[in-house]
């Protein structure tokens, strides 16, 4: 499954594409300006909304240490992801192909989808120490593991028991009835789930390090920022979790799209 606007822009001609690519930037800029414009015309408070000015001063002048933030944060984030990513699409692996598993496992997903995956951040720093990234990390690995093993439970559910019997029948072996049915089948369902649980990741990684741990990372640097009243500065640390929010969700588009290509080949 690809994003809208790759599907938008198919089969359409340049000029076409053009317009369809600057219509957000020009939304973008559009509201930028009113935003700077309502800043200065009714002289709002920084501690209300700095300006995308000053934002913007302190994102270039700051740029080393929104950097050195940008990598632990995202560092969490990954190991998180590939860590949740596995044992939910294992997890919905097993489910699909027993039914106890499944009958096993279903109230503990429901259960772990209503937890304040946040909340634990506290306790596993106890548990791990709060010199130690830990405890972010399994606080992101729990926020993903939820809609990447649903996503992925429901694709591989998506395939018909008629098209395996055909296989069956044509006397398919299990791998090339993986490869053919099952997996093209799936794959869409796995990877909206892999770019939901990227945002989640990244946002679960952020807002674990408000509650302690290493000093390190955009959630110690928005705190800190805004403890001494550095609003444009927490601002700006803001700006950089968006843009690593942006770049996992872009990064996991484009494996997307290069492994649908890839099993499509086949």
């Amino acid at each position: 499954m690809t994003s809208a606007l790759p599907v938008r822009l198919s089969g359409r001609d340049p000029r076409t594409r053009m317009r369809v690519l600057l219509a957000p930037v020009v939304l973008g800029v559009l509201v930028l300006g009113l935003w700077q414009l309502a800043v200065e015309s009714f002289e709002i408070d920084p501690f209300v909304i700095p300006s995308p000015q000053a934002i913007f001063d302190r994102f270039i002048t700051n740029i080393s240490s929104i950097v050195d933030g940008v990598t632990v944060t995202g560092r969490n984030a990954l190991m998180g992801l590939v860590i949740g990513a596995v044992i939910g699409i294992v997890g919905a692996l097993l489910a699909s192909a027993t039914w106890i598993f499944d009958e096993m496992t279903a109230p503990l997903v429901a259960a772990l989808s209503v937890i304040p995956i946040v909340a634990l951040a506290p306790v596993l720093y106890t548990l791990y120490g709060a010199a130690a990234e830990t405890a972010r990390i399994i606080v992101a690995a729990l926020s993903v593991i939820v809609p990447v093993y649903l996503n992925t439970l429901r694709g591989l559910r998506q395939v018909r028991p008629v098209h395996r019997d055909l296989m069956r029948s044509h006397a398919a072996s299990a791998p090339q009835v993986a490869r053919t049915v099952t997996l093209p089948t799936a794959t869409p369902y796995v990877f909206t789930g892999l770019r939901i649980a990227s945002s989640l990741a990244v946002i679960s990684a952020l807002i674990a390090e408000y509650f302690g741990g290493p000093v390190g990372g955009l959630g110690k640097s928005i705190t800190s920022a805004a403890a001494s009243s550095n609003y444009p500065l927490a601002w700006a640390y803001v700006l950089g979790a968006i843009l690593l929010g942006l770049a996992f969700y872009v990064v996991t588009l484009l494996v997307e799209r290069f492994f649908t290509r890839h099993t499509g080949s086949d």
